[in-house]
């Protein structure tokens, strides 16, 4: 049973104001990758079809060049064998591109909900409004920009030209490519791994990190709105607390991604020594990588929160001097203008 949203009064602007516009960004929608898929029958507006599109693109990605390693394909015996214990593409192929397609429903679900937690307790200020809409629309514009898609697939074509250097040079595997009386031989493999493997997993990363890089700066302009914190909520965040959490719903995305550096390290050891010093300083500045990958959202929040604290630390500090300055000339009575300022000092000290 889905959770009902919370009821609240709306603002009252100025006549003449447009209502509010419900805050979203459906980060696995739109696009021209989108829009392919879904006249292809493979997605729908209301049911991304993640679990049948995963099994699709792994299939393409993995299996076929799984099945163009047999011996009657390859004319090699040990092809297959070699695919299976390469994992290059058993983390590129098969889980990277697995956790690109099944990482987004849990995205796109997750972000909705957080955006959507701004309308429900009615953050924006009203007069923030024209501004909010402005930043969705031109979230929405940059999420689904055709250029943005273009380079993504053309960077995923490099990284398959840098790749086919490394099949002519021999340096891969032999189910990729072999040694023959006229140099390196490419394998039918090895062809559909340049051509459609390597490309497709590079553009489905590629692609999560730009519309991550969208989603960021749409919580940066959303965090330069008039916002309606609360300095004492309970979250000890102003009432952003429930932000904090929404990286979680990348963990199939960054699981991936990790597999992929995971199996680039293991090929590197096996080509060279690798010692624990530079493992070490890899793992750390991958784990730096992704920390500031996704604190960087969430930290266009700590200037409004650290405002609005001062603000009411300020108030509250007044509002405090003035009902003790009341009490005491209450508790004194008629002797407090009497008093001299000294032992005004003596009588607060002693107190």
């Amino acid at each position: 049973m889905s959770e009902q949203p919370i009821d609240v009064p709306p603002e009252k602007g100025s006549p003449g104001v447009a209502p509010r516009r419900p805050l979203a960004l459906l980060l696995a929608h739109g696009g021209p990758f989108f829009h392919i898929q879904r006249k292809l029958g493979l997605v729908q507006e209301a049911d991304l079809r993640v679990w049948p599109r995963a099994a699709l693109y792994v299939s393409l990605a993995w299996a076929v060049p799984l099945f163009l390693t047999i011996r009657i394909l390859s004319r090699s015996s040990s092809a297959t064998w070699d695919y299976l214990s390469d994992p290059a593409p058993l983390s590129r192929f098969l889980i990277g591109v697995g956790c690109c397609i099944l990482a987004e429903k849990r995205i796109e679900a997750t972000v909705d909900e957080k955006l959507s937690q701004f309308d429900h307790a009615a953050l924006v200020a009203t007069g923030s409004q024209a501004l909010q809409s402005k930043a969705a629309s031109l979230a929405e514009r940059r999420k689904n920009a055709g250029f943005a898609e273009v380079m993504c697939l053309l960077l995923a074509v490099a990284a398959s030209a840098f790749a086919f250097d490394n099949h002519r040079n021999g340096s891969v595997l032999t189910w990729a490519a072999r040694q023959g009386a006229d140099g390196t031989a490419i394998t039918l493999a090895g062809w559909w791994c340049l051509f459609v493997s390597i490309p497709l997993f590079f553009f489905l990363f590629l692609r999560c990190m730009w519309r991550h890089v969208v989603l960021v700066g749409f919580l940066h302009r959303l965090a330069c709105l008039r916002l309606r914190l609360v300095a004492t909520h309970p979250d000890g965040k102003a009432g952003l607390g429930f932000l904090g959490n929404y990286p979680n719903a990348y963990w199939a995305f960054v699981f991936g991604a990790s597999c992929a550096i995971a199996a680039a390290l293991w090929k590197h050891s096996g080509q060279s020594a690798l010692s624990a010093t530079t493992f070490a300083t890899v793992m750390g500045v991958w784990l730096l990588i992704v920390f500031v990958f996704f604190s960087t959202g969430l930290l266009a929040f700590s200037q409004p929160i650290r405002a609005v604290k001062e603000a009411s630390l300020q108030k509250i500090s007044a509002q405090a001097t003035i009902f003790q300055r009341s009490s005491e000339r209450q508790a004194l009575g008629e002797m407090w203008p009497r008093m001299t300022r000294a032992k005004k000092r003596i009588w607060r000290a002693s107190t």
